[in-house]
């Protein structure tokens, strides 16, 4: 076919220009399938492996957060919420998009027109505006770890900010979005029949082009721009913060060690070499647990790039695209080619993200791990005749109820329980036990004295403690 007679469209549908077909007279005909059965092929697989690994993952996090009391604070609510955003997305999102891709029109009708473009805007809102909170509450708790703690009822109400906030950003395009046949347009079904039927399209019928323009501009700065500028600030500083503390805790470690070294002179020096072994065990200890604050320093790092380089990664090129259609003076093979090949790619990338969230926030979170591990493990335990020995739930809530048993005991002997021996029996009726006869008392955990600190300078650091680096980076797991 002469390309020369190829009449492009003059509608679009969405933000997408509807690939040219055949012309005759003044009718345009477009084939049903998009692509040949090898891409669509590809296309349906892509798109179901992100959709099973969204619903997989995000509905993991919101079964480990619910069924655990200990599991609902703050930050975990949040991503509680980030869950639930990123399975709309799954669930709203991801089907109608493949069909959009894969077929020509908009077979659903108006009114799923409307909700389906409100639904997927809003979800899509909620998830970025939700990493945005997460990074917020890290910085907090990082950077500034004496100001006022969020509670849950403040982190309910900004999920509700959150939601509102997505919900009325995306409120004009659900105004102006509509379905309607297109005048001169027509699909062939490509079943042996050539059946013509008009074609339907849903788009945001706005009522000046430079309305779409300045639309799409306000989405741009504010689902992606912002966010993104504001994640990267603050997981930038979080980082800078953990290195200055490992850093500061690294010298003063270093500056300890000759002190402890240096006392003893000639008469005592039998003590000295006796204590040399405990100095030098002490050393150890410290060096080991250095350095494994400096793994998990450089694991929560990892995981704060990984997190803000994903989400810039994984939506810059569906915003680069749709700039591009609204901005750049595409031609109709242009706008055709990115309809049919990257549109379906730049979506993909972007619905990745959601679908990759429970699996960098769970691998890098030991509590999300631990979650996972019970779920898939309780299965396991209700199916075994005797789960005494193989589900670890059934052997904590044993040792529990034998230690509250045990201390029950213990309060019930009265007087005597300091007597009570090593095999914890008391002594027999009659049997008069003096106190030097009477076994000693294990002795209380020795309590090594905090160094001193100089007197603070903040009304707020006088009643507390310099945060360590190790304190911080358990607020981050």
């Amino acid at each position: 076919m002469d390309p020369a007679h190829l009449e492009p469209p003059n509608r679009t549908e969405g933000d997408r220009q509807l690939p040219p077909s055949f012309s005759a007279t003044n009718a345009t005909f477009y084939t049903f399938y998009q692509h040949a059965p090898p891409t669509a092929a590809v296309y349906l697989i892509a798109y179901l492996f992100i959709f099973l690994l969204c619903m997989i993952g995000n509905g993991l996090v919101c079964y480990v957060v619910l069924q655990s009391r200990r599991m609902r604070t703050v930050t975990n609510l949040f991503i509680l919420n980030l869950a639930v955003s990123d399975l709309l997305v799954g669930i709203f999102c991801m089907p109608i998009t493949l069909v959009d891709n894969l077929i020509t029109g908009w077979p659903f009708g108006v009114v799923v027109c409307k909700m389906s473009g409100l639904v997927q805007g809003t979800s899509v809102s909620a998830s970025v505006f939700t990493l945005v909170a997460i990074a917020v509450d890290r910085f907090r708790c990082i950077v500034y770890p004496f100001k006022r703690k969020l509670r849950i009822s403040h982190a309910l109400f900004t999920i509700l900010v959150i939601w509102a906030l997505a919900l009325s950003i995306m409120c004009p395009s659900a105004l102006m979005l509509t379905a309607e046949v297109s005048r001169g347009h027509y699909m062939v079904y490509s079943d042996g029949s050539n059946d013509t039927h008009p074609l339907h399209q849903c788009w945001e019928a706005w009522p000046d082009p430079r309305m779409r323009k300045a639309y799409t501009t306000v989405l741009f700065a504010n689902v992606y721009l912002a966010p993104l500028a504001l994640i990267l600030l603050m997981y930038a500083r979080i980082g800078f913060r953990l290195c200055s503390l490992s850093a500061s805790a690294a010298a003063a470690a270093s500056a300890a060690a000759p002190s402890r070294g240096g006392g003893g002179g000639g008469d005592d020096h039998e003590g000295h070499d006796g204590g040399g072994h405990g100095e030098k065990a002490a050393e150890r200890a410290n060096g080991r647990q250095a350095t494994g604050v400096t793994r998990r320093r450089v694991k929560v790092i990892k995981m704060l790039i990984i997190v803000a380089m994903l989400f810039m990664l994984s939506w810059l090129p569906l915003w680069t695209v749709m700039m591009l259609v609204d901005y750049a003076n595409l031609s109709p093979w242009d706008l055709a080619f990115l309809n049919m090949y990257v549109y379906p790619v730049a979506h993909w990338l972007a619905f990745f993200n959601s679908s990759v969230n429970p699996i960098v926030y769970g691998y890098f979170n030991e509590n999300f791990r631990r979650g996972f591990q019970a779920a898939f493990k309780l299965q396991l335990c209700a199916a075994r005749p005797d789960p005494r020995d193989t589900c670890p739930q059934q052997r904590v809530a044993r040792a529990q109820a034998a230690h509250e048993q045990q201390q029950q005991q213990q309060r019930h002997a009265g007087p005597l329980h300091a007597f009570v021996g090593p095999t914890g029996l008391l002594p027999a009726p009659g049997l008069v036990v003096s106190a030097s006869d009477a076994p000693a008392p294990a002795a209380p955990a020795r309590r090594v004295p905090a160094p001193a600190r100089p007197a603070p300078h903040t009304s707020a650091s006088s009643s507390s403690p310099e945060p360590t680096g190790s304190t911080l980076l358990n607020i981050l797991e």
